[in-house]
């Protein structure tokens, strides 16, 4: 299981870890991410991802998944979820 978001396209990143004496030593900034299930009305079935907690934030701020999805851009989104917008736009117009 890859360790991005299949929503947003949050990914690991590098960086230090600092002590007090002032020496780094690599380490990596996880995204907090979750499995959630999201259900779409347009399609009528449950989804299961996982997504990092800010893109369940963003969800809930559009309304709906199959909001959230319709304005999303494509570049951030997963190949799995590309072809699910794809259907709903389809079905939604």
């Amino acid at each position: 299981m890859t360790k991005k978001c299949e929503l947003t396209g949050k990914m690991p990143l590098k960086g230090h870890k600092v002590s007090h004496a002032n020496n780094k030593s690599k380490r990596r900034f996880l995204p907090n991410l979750k499995k959630v299930k999201f259900t779409s009305e347009i399609l009528k079935r449950n989804l299961r991802l996982n997504v990092s907690n800010a893109a369940v934030r963003s969800v809930d701020k559009k309304g709906s998944f199959d909001q959230f999805l319709k304005d999303v851009k494509n570049k951030n989104l997963s190949q799995r979820l590309k072809k699910i917008k794809k259907t709903i736009l389809a079905k939604s117009a």
